[in-house]
């Protein structure tokens, strides 16, 4: 079996490097993107096993990227799970733009590979 791929799209480089790092240990392999668009071109392009999706994002917003992957029969299936410094009305976003899960930010990085093990094992059927 191939090493699952997971896309890590968010503007805060620490952190992407801190996720890169505890996921590189569980076994992924890691992509990465600091904007909006270049994360979509990445997904578009790499078609990862799952993206962690900042909602903040420059170049294009998170939710548009969410909502245009749900949006592309090619694409739809990628689990996605929205990262965000902002608690309020979170999962209820999430929902509403077809992501599979979210993660309030700072999150448990056990709590984090809990989830994209359980997405990516059964094919993002999953909501957090």
């Amino acid at each position: 079996m191939s090493m699952k791929r997971i896309l890590i799209v968010d503007d805060e480089i620490d952190l992407v490097k801190l996720i890169r790092f505890r996921l590189k240990k569980a076994g992924y392999e890691i992509l990465t993107a600091y904007s909006g668009s270049d994360g979509l071109a990445i997904i578009q392009q790499e078609k990862p096993d799952l993206v962690l999706l900042d909602l903040n994002l420059p170049g294009m917003l998170g939710s548009e990227v969410c909502t245009r992957v749900k949006a592309d029969a090619e694409l739809r299936h990628i689990p996605i799970v929205l990262l965000s410094a902002s608690a309020e009305n979170l999962k209820e976003r999430a929902r509403q733009i077809g992501a599979n899960a979210s993660l309030v930010k700072p999150f448990e990085h056990q709590t984090l590979i809990e989830i994209i093990a359980r997405l990516v094992n059964q094919g993002g059927n999953n909501d957090e």
